[in-house]
């Protein structure tokens, strides 16, 4: 079941799957329209989705029906000939399988491209960027008032009032909001024994998940709080969330993040559980990217309105702790679910903060700069954050 389906429901590695390349043919500045999906096209997989003829490369967007203010490149903020070529380039696939590249500045969308399988009309999958978003809506949680700033220092089983705590592993009183927003729950299940468990999934349900869960592992110590990317961190989360506001976490996300940001086309899977997802299998449009960005942007706020508290934000979107695995760059460091990076454009640095899921999803804020960009991708080796630092940052300076 799930919360609203515009498209079928999507895995990463669908993400990750080899596709033929296309032909780009495209003006700096569109008189046509972005290539939506027909009503047909919405209805496939995302592998299944036909490849554009052309790229679509727009210096000047149209206005849409969400809150996004339009602009120009050139005109309005950034240089127009290196951005332009930059996505003609992507369009020929000289810099891996990408779906879109739309730039917002001070709010206002200058510049949107598609590729591939990408349409305006839309929801992308995005992979693990989901986790920041999960984020986001735990600070929405906090800002209503169904959680306070020092409730993430608190175990997090006191707010699971259903477990059984004369079953759970030595130590599950050290697993915090905290240690899970920065992947150091310390849960030792394997991966064998997860599948196991999977198969009776009747216990699993709410609750039963994080029961489950501290049952089978091993004690939680602070040898096992160390970062380990995943590890059923954004469930516990999610669990919290569906804890402790009305109603249930799937009616909140909705109601309180996606009606609020005016997002409607999108899919959110359901996890075994029976909560909404946490850390994937959730699509939104490229345009839909850019409103977290812009939340994110604006210190919490949407349209003038706290949306997500401040404080919360600054946390979560600091260097709180330095990812170990061999696969991240040196430079990147951890927040609550956010990633962020200093990004050298000639002799000075710029901090970046941004979503990832693996393909080549990146919802990108660059404070100082007021940008925001949104990626979306299928690219097994995701080197597009070479293109930002060397390209899009250098045109707005």
């Amino acid at each position: 079941m799930t919360i609203n389906i515009k498209f079928k429901s999507l895995f990463v590695v669908a993400l990750l799957s080899s596709f033929s390349s296309i032909t780009t043919a495209s003006a700096e500045k569109n008189t046509g329209l972005a290539p939506k999906a027909t009503a047909k096209e919405a209805e496939l997989s995302f592998r299944d989705l036909p490849l554009l003829e052309k790229a679509y490369i727009d210096t000047s967007p149209a206005p849409g029906n969400g809150a996004i203010a339009v602009g120009e490149l050139g005109v309005d903020a950034g240089k127009k000939a290196g951005i332009v070529k930059l996505a003609k380039e992507i369009g020929d696939g000289k810099h891996g399988r990408y779906d879109s590249l739309l730039i917002a500045h001070k709010d206002k969308l200058v510049f949107e491209s598609y590729y591939r399988r990408g349409r305006i009309n839309l929801a992308h999958p995005q992979a693990s960027a989901v986790k920041a978003i999960t984020s986001l809506a735990l600070g929405r949680a906090i800002q209503l008032g169904y959680l306070t700033m020092a409730d993430l220092d608190k175990p997090l089983v006191s707010f699971l009032k259903n477990l059984d705590a004369t079953k759970l592993a030595e130590g599950a009183e050290k697993i915090t909001l905290h240690k899970a927003l920065t992947m150091h729950g310390g849960l030792s299940v394997s991966r064998d024994k997860w599948e196991e468990l999977q198969k009776d999934p009747a216990p699993l349900k709410g609750q039963g998940l994080v029961q489950t869960l501290l049952e089978h592992s091993g004690p939680i110590t602070s040898e096992s709080q160390t970062y380990l990317y995943g590890n059923h961190n954004p469930m516990l989360v999610m669990t919290v969330i569906d804890a402790v506001v009305p109603g249930t976490a799937k009616d909140f996300i909705k109601n309180e993040i996606l009606d609020k940001l005016g997002i409607s086309n999108y899919s959110w899977q359901t996890h075994v559980s029976g909560l909404p997802q946490a850390g994937w299998m959730v699509s939104i449009t490229s345009r839909d990217m850019l409103k977290w960005g812009s939340v994110v942007l604006n210190k919490g706020k949407w349209n003038g309105k706290q949306l997500i508290p401040a404080d919360y934000l600054a946390k979560a979107t600091s260097g709180l702790v330095k990812p170990t695995e061999d696969w991240m760059p040196d430079s990147y460091r951890y927040g609550y679910f956010w990633y962020q990076t200093p990004i050298a454009v000639g002799d000075k640095n710029y901090n970046a903060t941004f979503a990832w899921g693996g393909g080549g999803q990146r919802i990108i804020v660059v404070d100082e700069l007021d940008l925001t960009i949104a990626i979306t991708g299928h690219d097994g080796d995701d080197k597009i954050m070479a293109q930002v630092s060397g390209t899009i940052l250098p045109a707005f300076l």
